[in-house]
């Protein structure tokens, strides 16, 4: 696949135009927290469902994590995930997203298959490693991401990798929103981190560099950028 031939749609002047400087105002009224003890044992669990804990860790990323990993890692390569799809499905209003400006996250939902990028741990303290993943990951009760151990395709076989599944019983989940309806919040969206339409562009961009081209991220960008063109 030819590589950097595609240029967005989406560009940093559309983003610039829908940035808004908020503050952090914490989780929204009602939404309960993950507490230290919480952490500590979801930690503990997935090491210890660890299916493979003799040979390199690996962690599988198709979003933000690829241009903001959070945890060191010694390499990359791109995998695919059979069963399970990325997908604007998860309602931010925190982080991209704020009560004025809510905005959509990408998470892996069931269905279908996603291309991503399997990153290789350091073999050194997985604990600590897991602890700073996963407060980034989900902060409320429910989780809406999940760590889940899953099997990734690589063109030297299959590899075990933890990653981050959509929790469906989150009542931040959002099902089946047609291209058009996530173009819509995506082109208003802001939150203390920055804009959905930044996430998509980072997302999209980073992809492409690994030679990933995603149609229906691609077809996104452009609706976004309509959308925000129209402001």
């Amino acid at each position: 696949m030819d590589r950097g031939h595609r240029t967005p749609s989406l560009t940093a002047a559309h983003i610039k135009l829908v940035h808004r400087d908020i503050e952090d105002q914490g989780p929204p009224p009602g939404q309960q927290v993950q507490t230290d003890e919480d952490y500590a044992d979801w930690v503990a669990r997935i090491l210890a469902a660890h299916p493979a804990p003799d040979r390199p860790t690996h962690l599988f990323v198709y979003g933000s994590l690829i241009w903001r990993p959070e945890i060191d890692h010694v390499g990359e390569r791109i995998g695919v995930l059979r069963g399970w799809h990325s997908s604007f499905c998860l309602r931010q209003l925190r982080f991209r997203g704020s009560p004025e400006f809510p905005g959509l996250m990408m998470s892996l939902d069931e269905g279908g298959e996603c291309r991503g990028v399997l990153l290789e741990l350091p073999a050194e303290d997985l604990e600590a490693q897991f602890n700073r993943l996963f407060r980034r990951e989900f902060t409320v009760k429910p989780n809406t991401n999940t760590p889940l151990w899953l099997t990734v395709e690589t063109g030297t076989g299959r590899v075990p990798a933890l990653t981050f599944v959509m929790n469906r019983e989150s009542p931040l989940y959002a099902a089946n929103l047609m291209p058009e309806e996530v173009a819509d919040v995506l082109a208003k969206s802001c939150g203390h981190l920055g804009t959905g339409a930044e996430y998509l562009l980072n997302t999209v961009t980073q992809l492409e560099s690994r030679g990933i081209h995603d149609p229906g991220l691609w077809r996104l960008q452009e609706l976004v950028a309509q959308r925000i063109g129209l402001i």
